[in-house]
């Protein structure tokens, strides 16, 4: 599990995730992105939900990436 210093910041598809990624580099913030998909393809087991990923950013630079979301969803 996520330590509590990184926030929930996005759920979407893979396709999404990628775009708000490139996004946040942009602003040189760095996510981290879960796909639970993958790891338990990794590890062996079937997938629930493929392409949705789940994005986290660092809680010191939530507010800044909240906007950078905003600002794509518009």
């Amino acid at each position: 599990m996520f330590s509590p210093s990184y926030l929930h910041l996005f759920s979407g598809s893979s396709i999404d995730v990628l775009a708000l990624r490139n996004a946040l580099s942009e602003e040189n913030i760095t996510p981290v992105v879960k796909d639970e998909a993958e790891s338990a393809r990794l590890a062996g087991f079937g997938q629930n939900a493929p392409l949705m990923q789940r994005v986290f950013v660092h809680e010191d630079e939530y507010d800044k990436a909240k906007a950078v979301l905003k600002q794509l969803s518009t």
